[in-house]
């Protein structure tokens, strides 16, 4: 059975840091990509971060870039996002994704994305 479960969430004041983790398994780690998306209420997911199968591609949201950075371990089965400097406006629900591929590209598109986690709140305080 697939699982994504994510962890980290929590309320930060504005500047401060929160590292997510999203622990799989159920599937080949190895061979996926895996993604960061959110999701305000009443707004569309988007798309936060990406990275490759072996880790030597990593993509960003322009709103996150430079603040923002991702990492996975294909040994521990698992894929962090360390957020710095975080703003109110980054307060969403925050959700892990895994998408069947073993290319450099990585997307950022949802729709792309084969499993998803039940996600996890950040709440950034002004």
């Amino acid at each position: 059975q697939v699982q994504l479960v994510e962890s980290g969430g929590g309320l930060v004041q504005a500047g401060g840091s929160l590292r997510l983790s999203c622990a799989a398994s159920g599937f080949t780690f190895s061979s996926y990509v895996m993604g960061w998306f959110r999701q305000d209420p009443g707004k569309e997911r988007e798309f936060v971060a990406g990275i490759n199968w072996s880790g030597e591609n990593t993509y960003y949201a322009d709103s996150v870039k430079g603040r923002f950075t991702i990492s996975r371990d294909n040994v521990e089965n698992t894929v962090w996002l360390l957020m710095n400097s975080l703003k109110p406006e980054d307060t969403a629900v925050y959700y892990c994704a895994s998408r069947y591929s073993r290319r450099y590209y990585v997307s950022d598109d949802p729709g792309n994305y084969d499993y998803w986690g039940q996600g996890t709140q950040v709440t950034v305080s002004s």
